[in-house]
């Protein structure tokens, strides 16, 4: 067998292929680190969007397909910029830094101050994605000046890397930064570690490529960069205020964000006087206004506990302890479960004093059983045998949110059906009739497929005296009424709704609208 045989330099000194190989660990090295900071760019527009904007799916798709796109352009640009890789790619990374690390800033802030985020999410989309594009035929470029392997052995490497890299920011996202350092701080962050990891490798391993004014210029823009996002780091929390009285108000107490969303509590202590009623806002909706709550959470539980036998109850959602008021008035009330997804609102409805005052102090009742968990997943699993209820009110967020969705499914109602007692009622808020017809329509029929007869009815202004409902924007105007669906296994309830409540049937459609499934959600956002 030959062996083969190894270059010699002069003097018997071997080639410096140690240096080559470290080189090359290097720049696969940086690779990773700029891919996972690429990947929480593009989470960090995507979460974020979602919650100022709503309709998660419509928000992913737009941020990935113009950011895709937009990497097809910077792949093309960065073809100009090969000849002076080095330099090309610090400019580039130095860029990326500062315009990935402030885009939650900006995005927020054109949310706060001017009302709406869509032309800031794109423009940012655009960007980032331009400047990502730009990275991998420049780190091609210069992987190829310290690897020996062919073509096709360095491609398998650098983009190895680059996927390995963006696993690790998919992960680190949710996992860690969301949830230690928050959106705004972790974007910042993560800018930070971009611009250390792009000029570490210009102004060092490839610092002959560059002239002496070329590298001065860069360790200036990379000083700089670095220096507008630790100084936009230190002022996050007065930011932060700022744009919660722009969004809110003045009178932020509470506003904190859990593992499942953000809080926000506005309004006195005491829920009267200076400072006005209690306001409870969820990943910036309304979704309790302490000037028209009772009449909404009066309009839900009414028809279902008047129509028969109310003794076990089951609310799905209400974690603010409103509805389960409601249920707690009726005589013959032995127990009340309530599954909640966020522990952080049955907290604040337990402990803080205007919103326990609000809800009578429900949770205080020894019948009142909390339970943190997915209503979908509960119903499915343990709360299987926790039945029969003579009542279940699914008091949750709007069907048109995106995360509702699979809660207003016909498998959702099928579920919830399965622990009605023989006679049992559902009731289910369906969002407003006036603004959202085909969505409300869409909740009853797909109620109706699940094998239950219902009664359509909503509460209106024209009857109540209040202007809008749940889940609106901040400082909405238009009118709003509260749709619901009341239904029965057996047979629809008998007794009349109260005279605030109006009967939907007359205004059934001619054609009813196809249900919603998991496979195929029939709500928009």
């Amino acid at each position: 067998m030959i062996e083969p045989s190894v270059p010699v330099l002069p003097c018997g000194i071997p080639p410096p292929a140690p240096r080559r190989s470290t080189a090359r660990f290097i720049v696969l090295g940086i690779v990773f680190i700029c891919a996972a900071c690429g990947l929480v760019y593009e989470l960090e527009l995507v979460a974020l969007a979602s919650y100022l904007i709503g309709d998660s799916v419509t928000q992913a798709s737009v941020v990935l397909s113009v950011m895709v796109f937009a990497m097809g352009i910077g792949s093309l640009l960065a073809k100009r910029l090969r000849l002076r890789a080095a330099v090309g790619f610090g400019v580039i990374e130095a860029a990326l830094a500062l315009v990935g690390g402030c885009s939650a800033m900006v995005l927020y802030a054109t949310f706060a101050w001017f009302g709406g985020a869509r032309y800031a999410l794109v423009a940012f989309s655009l960007a980032i994605g331009v400047l990502i594009g730009a990275e991998i035929p420049l780190l091609m470029t210069l992987i190829q000046r310290v690897s020996r392997q062919d073509p096709g052995g360095t491609v398998a490497d650098l983009f190895a890397a680059d996927y390995v890299g963006a696993l690790v920011g998919g992960l680190a996202f949710p996992f860690l930064l969301l949830p230690l350092l928050g959106q705004l701080t972790g974007a910042l962050l993560t800018g930070a570690v971009n611009a250390v990891a792009g000029g570490a490798l210009v102004l060092w391993l490839f610092r002959r490529d560059l002239t002496r004014r070329a590298r001065w210029w860069l360790f200036a823009a990379n000083v700089l960069v670095l220096a507008i996002l630790a100084t936009t780091t230190a002022l996050v929390g007065d930011f932060e205020q700022a744009a919660r009285r722009a969004v809110y108000g003045g009178q932020v107490r509470v506003a904190v964000q859990t593992g499942v969303q953000e809080i926000v509590l506005t309004g006195s202590r005491t829920g009267h006087g200076p400072g006005g009623p209690l306001d409870l806002f969820l990943d910036g909706r309304l979704r309790v206004s302490g000037r028209d709550e009772y009449r909404y959470h009066s309009a839900l539980v009414r028809p279902a506990m008047d129509s028969g036998p109310h003794g076990r109850v089951l609310v799905l959602g209400g974690g603010d302890g409103l509805a389960a008021r409601e249920v707690l008035r009726y005589p013959g009330v032995t127990s009340v479960t309530l599954v909640e997804l966020d522990a952080g609102v049955v907290e604040l409805a337990r402990h803080d004093p205007a919103l326990s005052a609000l809800n009578g102090h429900a949770y205080d009742d020894r019948r009142v059983v909390p339970v943190v968990a997915d209503a979908f997943g509960w119903l499915r699993g343990p709360g299987r045998a926790t039945g029969p209820y003579d009542v279940v009110i699914s008091d949750l967020p709007d069907p048109g949110i995106t995360p509702s969705t699979k809660l207003y499914s016909e498998e959702f109602f099928g579920l919830a059906a399965r622990v009605l007692a023989p006679g049992g009622r559902i009731v289910v808020h369906a969002g407003p009739v006036a603004t959202r017809e085909r969505t409300y329509w869409t909740v009853e029929s797909t109620v109706r497929a699940a094998g239950l007869r219902t009664v359509p009815y909503r509460a209106t202004g024209r009857l109540t005296g209040f202007t809008a409902g749940p889940d609106r924007a901040s400082g909405s105007t238009a009118p709003h009424d509260w749709g619901f669906v009341l239904a029965c296994a057996s047979a629809a309830p008998a007794a009349p709704l109260p005279p605030e409540l109006e009967p939907l049937a007359y205004a059934r459609p001619r054609v009813d609208p196809p249900p919603s499934t998991l496979v195929h959600p029939r709500y928009t956002g």
